[in-house]
């Protein structure tokens, strides 16, 4: 098969070398524009994972690769006059000129044909004379946009402006990280040995300190000159150097996440950089490529069709590169978003920024440095007055007001649908009461309707009868006696997502009879499968306000140590916050400011009955996942700041559940980065809740900052003791067992001694 290759970076020669290896008597050709000897970055990192993967495909040029490699364990992260190093993080980086060149060398002993200096004009034409044409030819693909209708590509171009510099000075000892503070803002370097003599020192910024500095209005020798000095103190005496010289201006560029829908159209494929990319701050990028390259190169060779190897090389690499880029995601928010965190302990502004892509968890580093993270985990008990202790972050105390919780561990909201007109029966007073005496500090009600007509299924409990009164403080007296958790009621009524079907049989779908009229903020129905709810009067609004009232005034009476406004997830007060299901003209509808006025207006009279020692929580829809139609991040933080103003004392973030049409990104913790930006935007306590599910995730979230409490559903749907077994596995003594449960702990400790006899779980 006749094959080029448009491209002369690390994909396209790598995928030529792996071809040939496969079929030697192909031809295969690569082009590149540029010279061979150009290159427009410096350094190239790579993992001990990948080296391994190059030498299961090419011994020869593996080896070659890694004798050119540097080598360093630690990472550094200085922060003005601060400065933290860890270790045990095993990062390998090279020139890219090197490797390009090694590369060149092993392609060519092995056949393939290197034109350099060559610009192809017409690719329509250029396919006829190929059987196979890859397409490695960069981020800003030519390929790509002249069939741009066949791959779909979606292109976002990210905040911050960064520029690809290159120095003398030593960065040897570790990866360091430096964050300058400057009359304009904050600028930060990220810089990285390479080789005997060479650093990369990649300086970025956001655009509003870009700016500010004129780096716009700068040629690049002005440009160089103003980062060097405000990198003077680290570069000792070195100055910053460009390969970039042929660019116009100063070569700042923003960073542009790629990824097409579809990698191949007839005999052209994408390879590298031009079907997707993974940001520089996690270094990924060259990793992709090459092990992409290895996987269309044998795929090519092994199936029948280009067709169906095509198919196969998409599918096999597609979730690899989904994975990088969600973690190459959350690493470029971070940065972006920085100015969030630089106001953290020293401690925890280095624990968020190794954390900060999720791919390093605290179990992670524990392996990695157990001596920085012990320190760290007696850094954070510190904050949480219990100095000198060494215990994992949920461990931690916290207090809301006059409520203290013995740790971060919540047992979130999850409806049972097991009430009788609105009463919770036995089957409520077990489940919540197993859960308060399995450890977790603060147990949550599911949420409890004001209302009959405010319910979501018949069998949703309320507060709205005595009975109802009675059978929660019923539960209230036992977990208050029997265990150390604290109770939250979550109040809430339906709206138009109301009147429907138990959950485990259609969701969301109405009752085949015997429904009841629903309300909402506009007439605007759920579905077309459920009833168009009236849009709430002042009459209504005033009588659903006053049950929102008398619900509060029970929870109190009933002993529950805190509630919660349920103002998320399209039910009724969501449906005046969202502008997905509010379409109102008047005074409640249009801004934000409008469409949060009746909300805040039935919390008020909540928290005026609400005893002034307790605390209250609200909990809202941070997004409703249907773009800039709906609630977004800077709407998320607005309404946070509006509620914490009322005297929410912590606000339970959520995401989505507003709207049909709602497309959500799915993952570990996928909401937690909404309790970030609204804990750290506005410097007030957030729950993280979301597909949340082991110890290390609950332990990550904490340390870094994202949340002061950490909310779990499903894991405490399958084990009510969650969080005792979490304290027993991570060696943790200090958690108390109920009294006649202790025999069942000593076993468990037994156990788990015996499968860690080190205690490294400590």
């Amino acid at each position: 098969m006749k094959t080029v290759c448009l491209g002369g970076g690390p994909a396209g020669l790598y995928f030529a070398i792996s071809l040939k290896l496969r079929q030697p008597d192909w031809p295969v050709t690569v082009i590149e524009r540029n010279r061979a000897d150009d290159t427009f970055g410096w350094g190239v990192v790579l993992s001990d994972e990948t080296l391994d993967n190059l030498a299961l495909n090419d011994a020869e040029s593996a080896a070659l690769i890694r004798d050119h490699f540097a080598y360093w364990d630690d990472i550094k992260v200085i922060k003005g006059t601060t400065e933290i190093t860890s270790t045990g993080h095993g990062f390998c980086g090279l020139g890219r000129k090197t490797m390009l060149l090694l590369l060149q060398d092993r392609a060519r002993t092995l056949g393939v044909e290197l034109h350099f200096e060559t610009e192809v004009d017409d690719i329509d034409e250029l396919r006829q004379d190929y059987d196979l044409v890859v397409a490695a030819d960069g981020v800003n693909s030519r390929t790509r946009a002249r069939y741009a209708d066949a791959f779909k590509p979606e292109i976002d171009r990210r905040a911050c402006k960064f520029v690809w510099l290159g120095t003398r000075a030593k960065f040897d000892d570790a990866f360091t990280f430096i964050f300058k503070n400057t009359p304009h803002g904050w600028v930060w370097a990220h810089a990285y040995q390479f080789d005997a003599d060479t650093a990369t020192f990649i300086v970025e910024c956001t655009e509003a300190t870009w700016t500010a500095h004129g780096f716009d209005t700068m040629d690049q020798d002005k440009m160089i000159a103003a980062c060097e000095a405000i990198f003077a103190d680290h570069l000792d005496g070195q100055p910053l150097l460009s390969n970039a010289k042929h660019r116009r201006g100063s070569a700042w560029i923003n960073f542009d996440r790629v990824l097409c829908e579809t990698w191949h159209h007839e005999n052209v494929v994408l390879l590298g950089d031009a079907s997707a990319t993974a940001h520089f701050s996690i270094g990924s990028g060259t990793k992709l490529a090459l092990e992409s390259a290895i996987a269309l190169a044998s795929l090519v060779s092994e199936e029948s069709t280009l067709e169906t190897a095509f198919r196969k090389y998409q599918e096999e690499r597609r979730l690899d590169v989904l994975r990088l880029q969600s973690a190459a995601r959350n690493s470029t928010e971070w940065f972006e978003d920085v100015d969030r965190y630089l106001g953290l302990d020293a401690v925890q502004f280095n624990y968020a920024l190794l954390t900060r892509s999720q791919r390093i968890s605290h179990e992670n580093l524990r392996l990695r440095d157990p001596a920085w993270l012990q320190s760290a985990e007696e850094w954070f008990q510190g904050q949480a007055g219990n100095t000198g202790v060494h215990r994992a972050p949920m461990f931690a105390p916290f207090q809301l007001r006059d409520m203290h919780l013995a740790n971060r561990i919540v047992v979130s909201p999850m409806a049972q649908y097991k009430a009788v007109d609105g009463c919770p029966t036995d089957w409520h007073f077990a489940h919540y009461a197993e859960r308060a005496k399995g450890g977790a500090g603060l147990v949550y009600t599911e949420m409890t309707c004001v209302s009959a007509d405010g319910r979501i299924t018949p069998g949703c409990p309320g507060l709205y009868a005595d009975e109802h009164e009675a059978a929660w403080a019923r539960l209230a007296r036992f977990v208050h006696a029997e265990t150390n958790a604290k109770l939250c009621m979550q109040i809430g009524h339906a709206g138009r997502k109301g009147s429907t079907q138990l959950g485990w049989d259609t969701m969301d779908a109405p009752l085949p009879d015997g429904n009841w009229p629903l309300l909402s903020a506009s007439a605007v129905f759920w579905s077309d499968a459920n009833a168009v709810p009236k849009a709430m009067d002042r009459d209504d609004m005033d009588r659903v306000r006053d049950e929102f009232v008398a619900a509060t005034q029970m929870a109190d009476r009933a002993g529950f140590d805190m509630v919660e406004l349920h103002a998320a997830h399209g039910y009724l007060i969501s449906s005046f916050i969202s502008p997905v299901s509010n379409h109102r003209s008047d005074t409640y509808g249009g801004s934000l400011e409008n469409r949060m006025r009746y909300p805040l207006e039935v919390f008020a009279t909540m928290r005026a009955v609400w005893p002034a020692h307790k605390p209250m929580a609200v909990r809202i829809s941070a997004t409703d996942w249907v773009g800039a139609d709906g609630i977004d991040g800077p709407e998320a933080v607005e309404i946070a700041r509006l509620f914490h103003q009322a005297g929410v004392d912590i606000v339970d973030v959520s995401a989505g559940q507003t709207s049909t049409d709602a497309k959500p990104v799915y993952g570990r913790m996928f909401q937690t980065p909404y309790s970030d930006r609204i804990r750290n935007a506005l410097g007030i306590s957030t729950m993280a809740v979301g597909n949340i599910y082991e110890p290390d995730h609950v332990n990550s979230i904490l340390m870094a900052g994202r949340a002061d409490l950490v909310c779990l559903a499903r894991p405490h749907l399958a084990d009510p003791y969650w969080t005792l077994h979490a304290a027993v596995a991570q060696g943790d003594t200090d958690t108390p067992w109920p009294m006649p449960y202790l025999p069942g702990r000593d076993q468990m400790r037994r156990l788990a001694e015996r499968t860690d006899p080190a205690g490294t779980r400590a």
